[in-house]
């Protein structure tokens, strides 16, 4: 009997040729993004008037929560407020009012009477001449907050009832509101105790109705759809010229996502036999001898332009998965030239971040292409010529979760502490501080700056760290259907470029020959 060791295919090393990017392929991502933003923009802002709309009380009111102010002095007032409605309006909007507010107090004080009222600018100042008072400068939800401005004086008020200016007015015990609608000219609002004492103490709700809310809303849904039904084709259209022209199809390895070149094989023998254990998305990194001892301290800065350019590259990478989402639900495919303009901005983020951030590994500047070349930082992806329909629901945001929280420890920024009046919080990662990988990052470069020398254990788990976070972006991004594996596989070289060497204790196919 004759044992022959079956050995899966060798990739070759070298980039395979490509056909020059059209200059109007850009032009279409570019627009395309832009009116893409745009439409998005809109259709939020109708999202968000409508939702105003859906909460409106029955009295057609958009209300704020209730929240307690509280002051030392004689009355709280609003700042000045500006009014102009008539200038440039079409006679139509002004044949009635434009908008009407609603202020509605009650005292914290039991059996204390309140007074609510609103009148103009000049005749409140002079009223309030003298007196001190607090005027609401700015406020803030969640947690609420009130600013003030103290204004000094030496006199008490007037009552307030007794006062003949007020446009609005309630004074009682108990809740007290008042209702106007807008007019041109400057007001100022006013929270007194109906007796002019001091505290001031009282229960606050605001609330604005408008009659343009709806036809605004309306414009903005119809104006936002018809944005994004522009910018996402021309998205999609300049996305699959551009990965069309930066990757042919002999370029990359196709295979079936049950029989990837590159997933996990053994042979069989009683020789040493190859040992592939891989992903078939494979992240390479070659560190640079030489290395500028002080240029780190610039990449940043000098990878801005890479950086606006992937924020456009990113947001068509983000429709771009969504339209291939739709395409392997229904046909099992992903569509190649999509698939090989995503790759392309991976590799194109790689690349930059290898060079500024994720690793600082050389000091060559990365080129402007989505093309594989000769850089020494790459990462490709075999193409899958089938993909399972049922998995692309689940894929990304189910079945990644194990794998985005280990990345995520790897990658987010460290927690960090804060006292808000004597009360310790947890802050939420991202807020502030740097991530496990930035702090390798940092070590690495800050050795190199003493010693002219990146420590090569150090650049090998950093690369470890982003290989993996790569294939799991690789497997959210809906490109594989096989499953990330839970491993750190360091070195400059991704195990499926070159076949490692080693024993193997399970027994594979083989052909047999008697």
């Amino acid at each position: 009997m004759t044992v022959t060791d079956v050995s899966p295919p060798t990739q070759s090393s070298t980039p395979a040729p490509r056909t020059r990017s059209e200059p109007h392929h850009v032009v279409l991502v570019v627009l395309g993004v832009l009116l893409a933003i745009l439409g998005l923009g809109l259709t939020g802002a109708a999202a968000t008037l409508g939702a105003v709309l859906f909460q409106q009380h029955s009295q057609g009111y958009l209300t704020s929560p209730t929240e307690r102010l509280h002051v030392d002095s004689y009355a709280i007032t609003s700042e000045q407020l500006d009014v102009v409605i008539d200038d440039g309006l079409p006679s139509a909007a002004r044949s009635g009012p434009v908008a009407s507010f609603l202020l509605r107090g009650t005292s914290a004080v039991h059996g204390q009477d309140i007074f609510v009222g609103v009148g103009p600018r000049a005749e409140v100042t002079a009223y309030l001449a003298d007196v001190e008072r607090s005027e609401l400068t700015q406020v803030r939800f969640n947690p609420f907050r009130a600013t003030y401005r103290t204004i000094a004086g030496s006199q008490a008020p007037a009552l307030p009832a007794s006062q003949d200016f007020w446009t609005v007015s309630a004074q009682g015990p108990g809740a007290q509101q008042i209702e106007a609608d807008l007019r041109s000219g400057r007001w100022t609002s006013v929270i007194m105790n109906a007796d002019g004492s001091k505290p001031v103490a009282v229960d606050l709700q605001a609330g604005v109705r408008s009659r343009f809310l709806a036809p605004v809303t309306l414009g903005s849904l119809i104006a936002g759809i018809a944005l994004l039904a522009i910018g996402i084709p021309m998205i999609v259209a300049g996305a699959h010229g551009l990965g069309r022209s930066s990757t042919p199809p002999t370029a990359s390895h196709a295979s079936g996502s049950g029989a990837s070149p590159s997933a996990p094989f053994r042979g069989t023998g009683a020789l040493a036999e190859h040992v592939y254990v891989s992903y078939p998305a494979r992240l390479t990194g070659e560190l640079d001898p030489h290395l500028s001892r002080w240029m780190w301290l610039v990449k940043w800065f000098l990878a801005i332009p890479h950086n606006i350019v992937l924020a456009f590259l990113w947001v068509a990478f983000v429709v771009t998965t969504v339209i291939a989402g739709f395409a392997i639900l229904f046909t099992g495919r992903y569509p190649r030239s999509l698939f090989d303009f995503n790759v392309g901005v991976l590799r194109w983020s790689w690349r930059v971040a290898f060079y500024a951030y994720t690793a600082v590994g050389t000091d060559r500047y990365p080129p402007f292409t989505l093309a594989r070349t000769d850089y020494p930082a790459d990462f490709d992806v075999d193409y899958p010529e089938h993909l399972s329909h049922g998995l692309v629901l689940v894929k990304s945001w189910l079945l990644a979760i194990p794998h985005l929280i280990i990345v995520g420890l790897f990658t987010s920024n460290v927690f960090s502490w804060w006292s808000t009046r004597g009360d310790w919080n947890l802050g939420s990662p991202g807020a502030t501080g740097i991530s496990l990988l930035g702090v390798l990052v940092l070590v690495a470069s800050v050795v190199l700056l003493v010693t002219r020398k990146y420590p090569p254990a150090l650049f090998n788990l950093i690369l470890g760290i982003n290989r993996w976070g790569f294939r799991v972006l690789t497997y959210v991004a809906l490109m594989r259907d096989e499953y990330p594996p839970f491993h750190l596989d360091q070195g400059q070289r991704d195990p499926g470029d070159t076949p490692v060497r080693g024993p193997v204790n399970t027994p594979e196919p083989v052909s047999v020959t008697r």
